[in-house]
């Protein structure tokens, strides 16, 4: 080319250098970020027996709480309980009063792991209150409750009845959600609620056994008996659930592939490098062409 250096016009040069470098710029949206929790921990409960009833003496003269709660248990702070019997004292002319008396009472209340779950279990159990002492209030086979609220999903409760149950000396059959009335001349009325459940978006309880009692025998020191009874209850609330970022998660794009995107906003694809470099190939070959032809000439 004697000594000529042929030179690309530096606007060609401008465009083939921004083809070439759209497509190896990387493209990040953003990354995710990691997940995180709020709220609380989560809670449960469990009981195997807890008393509301109020004992008047005879002509009422004399009025007495029974407020009895035995294997009461709560988390966060895991707990378990067994003890298996249930005693009050000052009704029964100042001598203890046993209130319930069972083969097995336990009841458990756990939080971990993303769950909360409370548990009762009850077994060949007799429930007697003052002025009955040779006659049950009730007795059990065997009964369980059970709640459990996990993080991300729906609370579940359910109770379940082994064995028989009597009332008042009176053998019963319950009805899962139903009630049942005993009454006995002479002694009293007990309204008897079976498996009573309750659930939310966040919590759950389960009651196995829910008594109503009137008690109101005659010709005894005891005038009358009114209250609510519970036997094997279990409550949980859930842990609060993780909580994603709001970020958008992210394409990157490695080095070397196209970004379709930001060609498509100046009109080019990803055919652009091929062509842009083909351009250049021309652009030489013609430049070449032309010094050819001059030396001809001269």
């Amino acid at each position: 080319m004697n000594g000529k250096n042929f030179r690309l016009p530096a606007r060609r040069l401008a465009t083939v250098a921004t083809a070439t470098a759209l497509t190896a710029a990387p493209v990040v949206m953003g990354v995710a970020g990691p997940a995180h929790a709020t709220g609380d921990e989560g809670r449960a409960s469990a009981v195997v027996l807890r008393t509301g009833l109020d004992v008047s003496l005879l002509n009422k003269t004399v009025n007495v709480p029974l407020a009895v709660s035995l294997n009461e248990v709560q988390a966060p702070q895991s707990a378990e309980k067994a003890t298996l019997t249930a005693q009050l004292n000052g009704v029964d002319g100042g001598r203890p009063f046993s209130v319930l008396n069972a083969e097995v009472a336990q009841s458990k209340a756990t939080v971990e792991d993303g769950k909360a779950e409370g548990y009762t279990n009850l077994a060949h159990a007799k429930v007697h209150v003052p002025g009955l002492p040779l006659l049950s209030l009730i007795e059990v086979g065997q009964v369980t409750s059970k709640a459990t609220c996990e993080a991300g999903k729906a609370p579940t409760a359910s109770s379940n009845l082994l064995g028989d149950v009597t009332v008042l000396g009176k053998k019963v059959t319950l009805t899962a959600g139903g009630t049942t009335n005993v009454e006995v001349p002479g002694v009293g009325e007990v309204r008897l609620d079976y498996s009573k459940t309750e659930q939310t978006s966040r919590t759950a309880a389960a009651t196995a056994l829910e008594l109503k009692v009137s008690i109101d025998p005659l010709k005894l020191n005891v005038a009358e008996v009114e209250g609510t009874l519970t036997l094997a209850k279990a409550t949980c609330e859930s842990p609060a659930a993780p909580e994603q970022s709001t970020e958008p998660a992210g394409d990157v794009k490695p080095q070397g592939e196209p970004a379709d995107e930001g060609l498509a906003e100046t009109g080019g694809n990803s055919m652009t490098p091929y062509i842009a470099g083909g351009a250049v190939a021309l652009l030489l070959a013609g430049g070449g062409a032309v010094a050819l032809a001059r030396r001809g000439r001269n």
